[in-house]
């Protein structure tokens, strides 16, 4: 199991996918983890295309399968640390589980204050496997 606090402390993640042609795509991601789960939200900042055009949804839809990394990175090499969630990846819009991961969003990230996310698609990640490295975790 992953240390929590250290997935609590962490801001930004990246989100790896794959395409049906077996290409890999990686996004930065806001992300809230509970439970054996990641929700990261299809939100309003800036895209160049829908939600439902982007391509690490297509990727999900084609291949499930997907791979979370949280590091943290410090000039002293003693502190360095990752965690990988590998997993499968699911889109979820409605729902109690859909307004948990609206909750626990909006509770980490306060920008949510001023750009809501009710509405929007939220990537649900299904843990399978995690990997740490680090001292600190």
């Amino acid at each position: 199991m992953p240390n929590n606090q250290f997935l609590e402390d962490q801001r930004v993640a990246r989100l790896a996918t794959v395409d049906d042609r077996g290409r890999p795509h990686i996004v930065p991601i806001v992300f809230a983890y509970a439970d054996g789960v990641v929700y990261t939200p299809i939100d309003l900042k800036p895209k160049t295309t829908s939600p439902e055009r982007l391509r690490r949804v297509r990727n999900i839809l084609a291949n499930p399968q997907v791979q979370v990394l949280v590091d943290h990175y410090d000039e002293d090499w003693q502190r360095l640390g990752y965690v990988q969630l590998r997993g499968t990846a699911e889109i979820i819009e409605r729902g109690a589980e859909y307004d948990q991961a609206i909750r626990l969003l909006e509770e980490k990230y306060q920008q949510y204050q001023e750009l809501p996310l009710e509405g929007r698609p939220v990537i649900k990640i299904s843990v399978e496997r995690t990997v740490t490295w680090g001292q600190e975790l």
